[in-house]
């Protein structure tokens, strides 16, 4: 796989599924799903003066660099990532790879 990149897109709880078929469609061969919380600016909810942790959804895919900015533009789309609270997705370079035969074309 030519330039592998890591994007890793957290999102707000129960959509890292939309997030994970929106990449699939867009040419990923797949991801993974891991489970969080955390707490924003924009996220802070108190239920009966109690504060609340929102659970979060990251969601990690590996694709080719050529694909990288398609599969962003996807994410940012399906999660509404451009709406305050609803997430964030970011890039990360990938220097070494190992266990990923099936990418290798």
């Amino acid at each position: 796989m030519p330039n592998p990149c890591l994007i890793v897109s957290i999102v707000r709880k129960g959509w890292g599924d939309t997030v994970l078929d929106a990449t699939i469609k867009a040419g990923a061969h797949g991801g993974t799903v891991l489970f969080g919380r955390g707490i924003g600016r924009n996220e802070q909810h108190k239920v009966f003066g109690i504060q609340i942790e929102p659970e979060k959804e990251i969601v990690l895919t590996i694709v080719p660099g050529e694909l990288r900015d398609r599969m962003l533009d996807e994410i940012v789309r399906a999660a509404d990532l451009d709406a305050p609270g609803h997430g964030l997705a970011f890039v990360l370079p990938i220097d070494a790879l190992a266990g990923a035969a099936h990418l290798i074309e």
